[in-house]
């Protein structure tokens, strides 16, 4: 299993020479990976500073040599796609192979949605990923890609270079676990980074080994294997009972979880936020 820390590029880290640190500071202790949330304006709240997470991993990129990057999530909705995969290519290349793009429909109430006149209702949000993701797997590709939907139409467009990573960036889809729409999407791709659904907007249940042999049966189902496919859990911040979050984490490992995410929320000042990245991950 790998371990990895996700800060949410708001509040004190709204700013991408401090997420850099942040990261280096926890390559340095045994982090395998560092992610940022993706938001225009954070979730927290309508006037908490927010910063952009594509410019904070080009930072982090350069201030790292070795942790995996990327959002965890990126709402394809209020994305071009054709922007996006030449952002995603760009830090590939500029860290050496390290990006790994996490993808999801994005929250209804996000002001980055309907504040702005981007479409909000889940329909519409769905097939603008389905055609994002079809769009940027073609483009990485590097060969002359045309591409005709509901939403987007090109012509004719050849990006180049291809990403470093074969056969592509990692691509992990986000969303709320088991909509139907989620587990499509995520076969089609390299992993899941999925919460787990509580008809409450405000409830959280933890992964289980249940959870992760549900995905793994799923992804068999439609692969024939999980052979190289990752299954991402944690998502929350670490509990104050270390061991049974390690017996936690070690069940999950057990049952074939490939990542733990240890999230440092927007709440913690910037000390905390440091301490957080240099007590390492919680390994079982």
């Amino acid at each position: 299993m790998l371990f990895a820390i996700e800060f949410s590029a708001a509040a004190v880290t709204a700013d991408p020479r401090v997420l850099a640190d942040l990261a280096h500071i926890a390559e340095e202790s045994g982090w395998d990976g560092v992610f940022l949330e993706d938001y225009i304006v954070h979730h927290s709240g309508r006037d908490v500073p927010t910063c952009d997470p594509w410019v904070a991993l080009a930072a982090m990129a350069l201030d790292t040599s070795r942790v995996r990057l990327g959002t965890e999530v990126t709402a394809l909705p209020r994305r071009r796609p054709w922007k996006l995969a030449r952002e995603v290519v760009s830090l590939d290349h500029l860290s050496n192979g390290r990006m790994i793009l996490g993808v999801g429909l994005g929250d209804t109430n996000d002001p980055g949605f309907g504040a702005v006149g981007e479409p909000v209702d889940a329909t519409t949000r769905a097939q603008l990923v389905d055609e994002s993701l079809a769009i940027i797997e073609g483009l990485w590709t590097g060969e002359p890609f045309s591409f005709s939907g509901s939403h987007y139409e090109i012509a004719e467009l050849t990006l180049r270079p291809m990403p470093l990573q074969r056969p592509r960036v990692p691509i992990w889809v986000g969303g709320g676990w088991p909509n139907p729409g989620l587990k499509r999407r995520a076969v089609l791709f390299d992993g899941i980074c999925a919460y787990i659904e509580t008809g409450d907007p405000d409830g959280w249940i933890d992964h289980s080994p249940q959870f992760v042999a549900e995905v793994k049966d799923f992804v068999v189902q439609h692969r024939g294997s999980c052979q190289g496919y990752d299954i991402v859990t944690g998502g929350r911040r670490r509990e104050d009972d270390w061991e049974r979050e390690r017996d936690l984490i070690a069940s999950l490992d057990e049952a074939g979880a490939t990542w733990w995410v240890e999230y440092a929320p927007a709440s913690f000042d910037l000390d905390t936020q440091r301490q957080v990245a240099e007590r390492g991950p919680l390994q079982p």
